[in-house]
């Protein structure tokens, strides 16, 4: 007997960041919902580019399995990125990308 309902499991990690970015830009074209994006965010630069797309939220998962410490990494380097590149709050970043 399988030990995940849908027997297959799923997909996580590095390799699903691409797709996640153009998954948040479309939704992010169509609709003016909140988005909270996941997958492969282990940098800040892959949150950052989730919320350009149109992210509202990211979540940081896989990668906290071998760095606990990833998401407040995250965190600060978001931060880091609004003070570099002149945006007023990371909120400033939230589809950005037009």
């Amino acid at each position: 007997v399988p030990v995940l309902a849908n027997r297959t499991g799923g997909l996580s990690g590095r390799g699903v960041h691409p797709a996640a970015v153009k998954i948040v830009y479309d939704a992010h074209k169509a609709t003016k919902l909140p988005i909270l994006a996941m997958g492969g965010v282990y940098e800040p630069k892959d949150a950052i580019e989730l919320m350009l797309a149109g992210a509202t939220a990211v979540a940081v998962g896989t990668a906290t399995f071998s760095d606990p410490s990833t998401g407040a990494r995250v965190c600060d380097g978001i931060a880091a990125y609004c003070e570099r590149k002149g945006f007023a709050s990371a909120q400033d970043l939230i589809g950005a990308v037009e």
